[in-house]
């Protein structure tokens, strides 16, 4: 019985021997971080998810205006809020100007005078030359004596100047009928285009004049509202002057709200100003927000992820004309730089199936923010060794880190 128990053991050991030297190697083998290589589809239309940078910025108005005044005085009437929409030429807001109406009034009694006036100067100087007329007759008929047609002469000249003394005067006060209209309406603020107020600077019975409003800061300006476009937003951000070179007219881009992360928006390329900031070493740019709804608001926090269309897309559009569309370009496979690594010059990755790791030669493309294009050498949604460990050897056995 002794002999049958150890056979018996011994029989159990060398079966179990397989087992427990694969786990020993299992558990000798290397631990591994894994990402899978992604595919990036072509969008109709030939432009593809392909970044090249990354900027944050804020939403801004194309068109953003702080209206003020162009007189100085008491705010008698505002017609507006923040969200108010207002139209081109509207009136949004009214300084007093009671005494303004009381010299438009007299301005205009100065007109009824002088047209009054001009009327009686008229009348006298008619007179005057049909005088002068008689006078003339008798002289030739030498009945009057030249110092009647002398008077008569003189008196015609006085009644023609005054004439036109009441004419002049009919203008001046004219004038300043125009010049009161004038400053009654430098009372109106109008509002320059059509848009809505975004932010409300004065309130009624408030003193505000062309240079600020009383107990506000002197760089407002005047301003007693600001008044934005919002059927135009864009994004400014501002771009370091090493990753200029990377970007391109009209430009697609993605934009996305800080707010609202799980909402992508189309952007494009519009400026890139023409000079610098020399102590930054930036270079202001502004991208359009082409699909914009009621969740984006002036001043939010955006980013942009530049894109770039392959060079496929661009030789068949080069090729085609500009009026052609473009093609349809193959997919883009993009792993992490983080799994690339260099051995005997060629690029490599380490390629993770079944609990074992295979060393993968690889054709890189372009750079793509923190990815690299991986032309030829893996598939997508191959598991992909993330910082490469040493000692991976190839077809040899390594451990998932979380399984």
């Amino acid at each position: 019985m002794l002999w049958l128990g150890l056979v018996l053991l011994v029989a159990s050991l060398a079966a179990l021997y397989p087992r427990a030297r694969a786990y020993l190697a299992e558990r000798r083998a290397p631990e591994v971080d894994v990402t899978r290589a992604t595919q990036v589809l072509t969008r109709p239309g030939g432009s593809t998810d392909l970044p090249v940078l990354v900027a944050t910025g804020y939403v801004v108005a194309r068109r953003s205006s702080e209206v003020g005044v162009k007189s100085g005085g008491r705010l008698a009437r505002l017609q507006f809020e923040e969200g108010t929409r207002v139209r081109k030429g509207e009136i949004i807001a009214q300084i007093e100007h009671a005494e303004i109406d009381a010299q438009l009034e007299a301005a205009r009694r100065q007109v009824a005078e002088a047209e009054a006036q001009l009327v009686q100067a008229q009348a006298t100087r008619d007179e005057d030359l049909r005088t002068l007329e008689r006078q003339r007759a008798l002289a030739k008929d030498g009945i009057t004596t030249d110092a009647a047609l002398t008077a008569a002469q003189a008196a015609a000249a006085v009644s023609a100047a005054r004439v036109n003394s009441a004419e002049a005067a009919i203008a001046s006060a004219r004038a300043r009928v125009r010049v009161t209209d004038e400053a009654i309406e430098n009372a109106n603020v109008r509002a320059p285009f059509d848009g809505v107020v975004i932010k409300k600077r004065a309130e009624v019975g408030e003193t505000v004049s062309p240079f600020g409003v009383a107990g506000q800061a002197a760089r407002e300006g005047g301003a007693i509202a600001t008044i934005a476009d919002l059927s135009e937003l864009e994004v400014q951000t501002e771009v370091s002057e090493n990753s200029v070179a990377k970007l391109t007219p009209a430009m697609a881009a993605e934009v996305k709200l800080q707010a609202y992360q799980d909402r992508v928006y189309k952007g494009r390329l519009r400026q890139i100003f023409p000079s610098a900031d020399r102590a930054k070493s930036i270079v202001e740019v502004r991208v359009s927000i082409l699909d914009a709804d009621h969740l984006v608001k002036p001043e939010m926090t955006t980013s942009v992820t530049f894109q770039e269309r392959r060079a496929a897309e661009k030789q068949t559009a080069a090729a085609s004309g500009a009026a052609a569309a473009p093609s349809v370009a193959p997919p883009v496979i993009l792993v992490p730089k983080r799994t690339v690594t260099a051995q005997g010059g060629q690029s490599i990755v380490w390629v993770v199936n079944n609990g074992t790791v295979a060393r993968r030669a690889v054709t890189l493309g372009a750079d793509r923010l923190d990815q690299v294009e991986v032309k030829s050498g893996v598939v997508p949604g191959e598991m992909v060794v993330v910082n490469p460990p040493a000692g991976l050897t190839d077809r040899g056995p390594v451990r998932v880190k979380g399984t």
